[in-house]
């Protein structure tokens, strides 16, 4: 039992984990390289996939969708898809896909004159699943190594910690002082009856 409960609490942690790795906001630096439209079919990987562009309809199997190709200082690409996430999750409340293509666009470069650019994004990309990255906002830089301190991540982060903090101890005040004395009397229960049932055998 003890390894089945460690189980489920490691498993527990890392699909926690998991979780917020892929929705907490991301950055990356690199030159962007090209951007195009193209028109995809959601299948198996539907749930990575933003829905429909907000004003659109929504209920169709298939739909244009906005990419934005990089590539980084030391030379790996990356690809992002460009999607409004309108009312629904991740709640970023983005309606700007059109403009930010747009940006995306201007800020075009080539290796022999690189403009960098911070690409603030969210999710994962897995070339066998076929899933990318969602973009939510670009910025021009000057240097490709200069440091971002996510912000909005630590306060996330310290606010979950504190909330998961605050819940363990007023479950375990909880668990001493009514769990566990109840517990007890149930032991001190069981073990005044089977005292009274050993004396009753020993009288016959």
């Amino acid at each position: 039992m003890v390894y089945v409960k460690w189980t489920f609490i490691a498993v527990f942690w890392l699909l926690v984990a998991a979780f917020l790795h892929y929705t907490l906001p991301q950055h990356d630096i690199a030159r962007i390289t090209d951007t195009y439209e193209k028109r995809i079919d959601p299948g198996e990987n539907s749930w990575f996939w933003a829905q429909a562009d907000v004003g659109t309809d929504g209920t169709l199997a298939n739909r244009d969708v906005f990419f934005i190709t990089t590539t980084q200082a030391d030379g790996d690409v990356m690809v992002y898809r460009n999607e409004d996430t309108g009312w629904g999750w991740p709640p970023y409340f983005k309606f700007d896909t059109s403009n930010l293509q747009a940006e995306a666009a201007d800020l075009k470069s080539t290796a022999a004159a690189p403009q960098w650019v911070v690409i603030k994004h969210y999710g994962w990309r897995n070339e066998f699943m076929t899933i990318f990255p969602n973009a939510i906002s670009l910025r021009p830089v000057d240097d490709p190594n200069i440091r971002i301190i996510p912000w909005l991540n630590i306060i996330i982060l310290t606010l979950l910690a504190a909330t998961f903090w605050a819940l363990w101890v007023r479950w375990v005040r909880f668990r001493e002082n009514r769990i566990d004395p109840a517990l007890e009397s149930v032991e001190d229960s069981v073990h005044e009856g089977g005292n009274r049932l050993r004396g009753l055998f020993r009288r016959k």
